[in-house]
């Protein structure tokens, strides 16, 4: 009998966290990191939302509650999403988390049987991938298209579609590259979805950056596109547009009311309930005034930084990167370095094992941290199956300009360091 079971094996990880235990092991060895690594925005809780959680504190609202969540936070979230996409959504549809992770996994438990077939972004926020197969599930990665700003039309959409295809992530703006998809963009993937898919799918719609958005361009929902609706479920919370990442505060407005009372008994039977005091706090954050300025000094923030480290990228020798539109992360295609630093011969030099635990980008990632001090997020960090050739870095824009400006130097320092990297594959001793 075998301690651990099968299917434990099959889950993978959000590297984002993994880089966290290297950045400490260099802090305490008296290094200052450029983090560049967490999509955690660096500015602090809005003080109306604070103040909120505090008050609820002190009339101890500290006990069981709702386990759908509280309904003035559903009323509320109900409103919200309905106003700004244009639908009917009633409390009764929207289901309160612990975070947006957890719903991502669910409902691949919730919707897909063994053998049912996955459509996900890639590169895309890791989790997607990572449940798939630990429910069974069959994984179908939808490449993004760099020259559609890393996006994707209907028709790529179409040909991974089949009679088996169950769930659909949709991820706008996107994590890792910024992408905004365009109302044309979104009706157009909604008429394929509706002439092509099975009534019973699901389109999981990730709107979580649904705030942080650059150059006056405005979001928009699939679920807004005549026939969504019924078909969407719409993800977002609080972690992004409010700076709030620890609060762990997500929600999710279901397309019917039974399918949120699903997912109300998954919540009893995995958490219980969330916190009451912070749900109050989120409903300020939604509801209060104050909150539309707060978000547009970040936006003012990250907007500046955005065109700040594309520039300084565009400058390095090999590497190119494109403008984003939402999100706070730019998205650097780095073949060029790859190629001009042999990081791929590099690579492909090294044993069966190793390779398979690395990607040329991972080299460049790990050399630019360990030596550099610049810590980064590599390709394979956001979707593994089909990206072998795919030489990207993630750089969250979520630190402060002056840390950026340093970061942009000592990765520009790093591409001409030849010799640097040589002895670091010399070395050996980080390589994923």
């Amino acid at each position: 009998m075998n301690l651990i079971s099968d299917r434990t094996s099959l889950i993978a990880t959000e590297n984002a966290f993994k880089v966290g235990p290297y950045i400490a092991a260099l802090e305490n060895a008296g290094h200052k990191v450029i983090k560049c690594n967490l999509g955690e925005p660096d500015f602090p809780l809005p003080a109306h939302v604070r103040e909120e959680v505090k008050a609820q504190l002190d009339r101890d609202n500290v006990h069981y509650t709702d386990p759908q969540g509280i309904l003035p936070l559903r009323k509320a979230v109900a409103t919200y999403i309905g106003e700004a996409r244009g639908i009917d959504i009633k409390p009764e549809q929207v289901v309160v988390f612990p975070g947006g992770k957890p719903p991502i996994g669910l409902c691949q438990q919730t919707y897909c049987n063994p053998g049912d077939e996955i459509i996900y972004p890639s590169p895309g926020f890791p989790i997607y991938e990572s449940f798939i197969r630990y429910v069974g599930a069959v994984p179908v990665p939808l490449h993004l298209r760099e020259e559609l700003g890393f996006s994707f039309r209907g028709a790529d959409l179409e040909r991974l579609i089949t009679p088996k295809t169950k769930l659909i992530y949709l991820n706008f703006p996107s994590n890792p590259t910024g992408g905004v998809a365009t109302p044309e963009q979104l009706e157009e993937i909604a008429d394929v979805i509706l002439k092509k898919c099975d009534p019973n799918i699901r389109i999981y719609s990730d709107e979580i950056y649904e705030n942080i958005l650059f150059d006056g361009v405005k979001h928009y929902s699939i679920a807004s596109v005549p026939g969504m609706r019924e078909k969407t479920l719409i993800a977002t919370g609080a972690s992004k547009s409010y700076s709030w990442t620890g609060g762990r505060i997500g929600w999710v407005a279901f397309p019917t009311v039974e399918e949120a009372q699903l997912f109300k008994n998954l919540n009893i039977n995995y958490f219980s309930c969330i916190p009451p005091y912070n749900q109050e706090g989120a409903r300020v954050a939604i509801e209060s005034p104050l909150s539309k300025g707060t978000i547009a000094a970040m936006n003012t923030a990250f907007e500046e930084r955005r065109d700040f480290v594309v520039n300084a990228l565009n400058a390095m020798p090999g590497v190119e990167c494109q403008l984003p539109k939402g999100a706070f992360y730019v998205f650097p295609n780095i073949a060029g370095v790859v190629k001009n630093m042999k990081i791929d011969e590099a690579f492909a030099a090294l044993p069966e094992n190793v390779r398979k635990t690395t990607s040329p980008s991972t080299l460049f990632q790990m050399f630019l941290l360990w030596n550099y001090q610049v810590a980064t997020m590599d390709r394979k960090s956001f979707g593994q199956i089909g990206a072998d050739k795919m030489h990207y870095l993630r750089l969250s824009i979520a630190t402060g300009l002056e840390d950026l400006k340093i970061g942009m130097q000592r990765m520009a320092d790093a591409i001409g360091d030849q010799a640097g990297f040589d002895q670091f594959i010399k070395d050996g001793a980080h390589f994923a």
